[in-house]
């Protein structure tokens, strides 16, 4: 099943109008429907809308998992968002990696420096 599907489904099951749910999540029927036929593909931003409002993961509605349910609970999803990569333990337990590759620990710490000094110059 492809996006289009299953926001279709999870809509229909939730008894709305396309009306109802693109004034929702703030973008036109005209788009909900593209993404509803694969048409197009909604970005990030709408996936995060969609996701949600329906109250699933991103991977269910593109189809990498068939559980609906959300991946992470609240306390996981903080603790996620406010992760600090700067703290050598995390470091060792989580795997960088770009382009296949996994950094290591020393190339994890020159990108942190690189994004460290890119936010002051700005």
């Amino acid at each position: 099943m492809n996006h289009g599907n299953r926001i279709a489904e999870l809509r229909e099951i939730r008894g709305w109008t396309q009306e109802d749910l693109s004034r929702s999540i703030g973008i036109t029927r005209a788009s909900l429907s593209h993404y509803e036929k694969n048409r197009r593909k909604p970005d990030f931003e709408i996936l995060s809308k969609l996701a949600d409002k329906f109250g699933v993961s991103i991977d269910y509605l593109i189809g990498r998992t068939n559980h609906t349910e959300l991946v992470m609970d609240d306390d996981v999803r903080e603790f996620v968002d406010n992760l600090e990569l700067s703290d050598d333990k995390i470091l060792e337990r989580i795997n960088l990696t770009i382009d296949g590759r996994s950094l290591t620990e020393e190339e994890a710490k020159r990108f942190i420096a690189f994004v460290r000094m890119e936010r002051i110059m700005k």
